[in-house]
């Protein structure tokens, strides 16, 4: 395969190949609004969504919808996650992600690990806390759904204080917060909604998975192993052993004979990709269409940018995260989003949502080596897009990045 058709079949893989069915700039206008069959529809091709708790633009699992179907009403996603029959279900995948209940079983092998492999203060906590960890557990069983803040305020009225400490750098979570954490990871507890804060409200997870899922037999590790790494391969359509396990995060040596049995399976397909030099797989629902027509915008915690190697090898774009990286030194901002057009990365550009004006602030807009003379032009209209969405109709453009000028001029003239 080239190195072109590989991104074809990677971006037909996440549903990024043609126009978003809603809100397409340039695009067949379709009557009504995307339904839960739309969202469904996401859930069952991506198997996951990573949830982030920055929202200087829009929370980070209600973006890879918006990319794949245009603009929705995220009530719908909230309905998935929230309320019976629950089509997510959070925990630990990627990271903190949502999965569908049927691959919750699949992670069970990960829950177990977590009392003795998670962050130490959250596996440490069973043994040096244990009086705590039954307080947490009985006010869940009794009282659940509740918040991490709302165990904290009955801790404080039964005269059971926790308090922080402030010792160690990092969250510095009370002892309550942890042993919530730490029934969360291990699986006994999971979130059966987040709140208008996005806090979690945290129930006993028996109370949460449809009884279908609470119903099946336990999962092999291996089999759980090799079931994670195919949906990561089904996901990517094409990709490298690397991409496949990033997925779900799953590592060790099982990883590598999941690999050697799905090839053995005829579920992946060795084959080479003129420009990648590692070995590569095609599965066996990947399609190759002939065009990639989509236009949008991808933000940091997307599918597709989650493995940043695989991402520089497949469009030539290297991509960091600069969340963490002190302002001066930034290249590119500190929320920026890959701008998807016709198969190829073009432009990134840093957003920011300022709902107190009502405007859409893009901080900086940078062109990437496959950007046209048509670039400035058609992100300015998925911008106005975005922008209605968010409820942040206007569109500013700050000075700053070489697509700057030619964007602002675009947004000025769309408007």
């Amino acid at each position: 395969m080239s190195l072109a058709q590989a991104r074809r079949v990677a971006l037909a893989a996440q549903g990024l190949h043609r126009p978003r069915p809603f809100g397409s700039p340039g695009g067949a206008a379709r009557a009504g609004a995307p339904t839960m069959r739309h969202v469904q529809g996401v859930i069952d091709r991506l198997g996951l969504l990573q949830i982030d708790s920055v929202n200087v633009l829009a929370r980070a699992h209600l973006m890879p919808l918006y990319a794949r179907i245009g603009p929705y009403d995220t009530g719908l996603l909230d309905r998935a996650a929230g309320r019976a029959p629950r089509r997510l279900v959070e925990t630990w995948a990627h990271v903190a992600s949502y999965v569908p209940p049927s691959t919750w079983p699949l992670l069970e092998w990960r829950r177990r690990r977590y009392r003795t492999e998670a962050w130490g203060s959250i596996s440490s906590v069973e043994m040096s806390h244990s009086a705590a960890v039954e307080d947490v557990r009985r006010l869940v069983t009794e009282r659940g759904p509740v918040t991490a803040s709302e165990v904290h305020a009955i801790l404080e009225a039964e005269g059971r204080s926790h308090p922080r400490d402030m010792s160690r750098w990092g969250w510095n979570w009370t002892v309550a917060k942890r042993a919530l954490e730490f029934l969360f990871f291990t699986g006994e507890v999971t979130s059966t909604r987040r709140n208008a804060a996005f806090e979690r409200c945290y129930d006993l997870t028996d109370r949460v998975l449809p009884p279908a899922v609470l119903a099946l037999p336990p999962v092999a590790d291996a089999d759980a192993v090799r079931a994670l790494l195919e949906i990561g391969a089904r996901a990517h359509g094409v990709g490298t052993l690397r991409c496949f396990k990033d997925y779900f995060r799953i590592g060790g040596p099982g990883v590598r004979t999941a690999l050697a049995e799905l090839v053995d399976a005829g579920t992946l397909r060795p084959v080479a990709v003129r420009g990648w030099d590692e070995p590569t797989y095609l599965h066996a629902d990947a399609v190759l269409p002939r065009h990639a027509t989509a236009t949008t915008l991808l933000n940091p915690f997307d599918p597709v940018v989650f493995e940043r190697t695989r991402l520089e090898r497949l469009f030539g774009v290297r991509y960091r995260i600069e969340i963490y990286v002190p302002a001066a030194k930034r290249v590119h901002g500190y929320y920026v989003l890959p701008f998807l057009e016709d198969g190829d990365i073009t432009a990134r550009v840093d957003l920011k949502a300022d709902r107190r004006d009502g405007v859409l602030r893009v901080l900086s807009a940078h062109r990437e080596q496959a950007a046209g003379t048509a670039t400035a032009g058609r992100l300015a209209a998925e911008l106005r897009v975005l922008g209605a969405w968010l409820g942040v109709p206007d569109v500013d453009v700050a000075p700053s990045g070489d697509l700057a000028p030619d964007l602002s001029a675009a947004v000025r003239g769309a408007g």
